[in-house]
């Protein structure tokens, strides 16, 4: 008999309750999600020195409700605004062009989150399904204040 309780409950603790982390997704993941299913889209975009960035990460990522709406309703990616990586997205070829420079920036940051103020981490974009701007944030959110942005979309 036990045996038999020791086997249900390994089973039961092995089912996925739910997603316990956001699935975050690569600029050429995104593209390919996008042509085969339109859905909005959730941009985070940080760098390694910024403690707000971190803070987020750390505070308002792992918040159980921003996990499911992120998961369920939209396509997160999250990406090094300094990335040294080149990828193809929608047809182009994005890279850092300044590889010497500490502080440089990748070219899909520049695309995506300009602005007259200049850049400003970490940045959230909220983009509708056909990849228009909905949103832009430029400065740490808390989970009440992404959630409330989120559920606006």
């Amino acid at each position: 008999m036990r045996i038999f309780i020791t086997i249900i409950l390994f089973i039961f603790l092995r089912l996925p309750i739910q997603a316990q982390e956001i699935e975050w997704l690569s600029f050429p993941q995104l593209s390919d999600s996008l042509d085969v299913n339109p859905k909005p889209v959730f941009l985070f975009f940080h760098t390694d020195w910024c403690s707000y960035c971190r803070k987020m990460e750390k505070d308002v990522f792992t918040n159980k409700e921003v996990i499911k709406i992120l998961n369920n309703q939209f396509y997160a990616v999250k990406f090094d605004a300094e990335s040294k990586e080149s990828f193809i997205f929608d047809g182009q070829l994005l890279k850092n062009s300044n590889l010497q420079s500490k502080a440089s920036l990748h070219e899909i940051v520049v695309l995506l989150a300009s602005r007259r103020e200049g850049f400003a981490f970490p940045t959230t974009l909220i983009f509708d399904k056909n990849f228009r701007v909905i949103k832009r944030k430029f400065s740490y959110l808390s989970s009440k204040k992404l959630l409330d942005l989120l559920k606006i979309h």
